[in-house]
């Protein structure tokens, strides 16, 4: 009789071990992930949102008649600081859309101002601004990896949520999972620009 506990401790285990090795907790991983490399977009658009005060004080220096565009971006920077994210962000669609159509107008408004900045040859030589503005190429570029990533990191985390065994263990285990909200690229993106050579 004494081996009989031992037996179903044996066979509880040799079921077991298997289930672990196939999936079971790859969604928390996943939901891991997504939360990471979102923190890293979160990180970057406040980087980016920090350069800008500075940036346009530059600018207003020595451009005050271009004082629509500096207008943009300081209340475009006001809108995204004055948002406040809901903690379901990632998974619900209609707050996520909303952070990035505020994403995307600030982005907008400063590239506005750097073709304004275009206009000024003594404010593109101001070393302050230069270092300004390659500080922001820089955010800029560290926001399109960690957008990358995020982007990544949520296709993993989606796929496993549809697909088998990962479906059933979002059924049986971790059913207050849903899927994550992703990036998507603007509209303007669809149109194919029109390219004419005029002689």
């Amino acid at each position: 009789m004494s081996q009989l506990p031992r037996l179903h401790v044996l066979v509880g285990f040799l079921l077991l071990f298997p289930l672990g090795a196939c999936g079971v907790n790859n969604i928390p991983t996943y939901d891991e992930g997504t939360k990471a490399a979102w923190a890293q977009v979160e990180n970057q658009y406040q980087r980016r949102a920090d350069l800008i005060p500075n940036l346009v004080e530059v600018v207003k220096g020595y451009a005050a008649q271009e004082r629509e565009t500096l207008t943009a971006v300081v209340e475009a920077r006001s809108k995204i600081s004055q948002m406040t994210l809901p903690k379901d962000l990632l998974e619900n669609p209609e707050a996520f859309k909303q952070f990035e159509a505020n994403q995307g107008a600030l982005s907008q408004a400063l590239s506005r101002l750097l073709v304004v900045v275009e206009r000024y040859p003594d404010l593109k030589s101001n070393q302050n601004f230069l270092a300004l503005q390659s500080q922001l190429e820089g955010t800029e570029n560290r926001i399109a990896v960690a957008r990358r990533d995020y982007i990544e990191a949520v296709r993993k985390y989606n796929t496993e949520l549809r697909t088998i065994p990962g479906r059933w263990w979002a059924a049986l285990l971790y059913s207050d999972m849903k899927p994550k909200e992703t990036f998507s690229a603007p509209e303007s993106v669809a149109e194919v620009p029109k390219v004419q050579f005029n002689q």
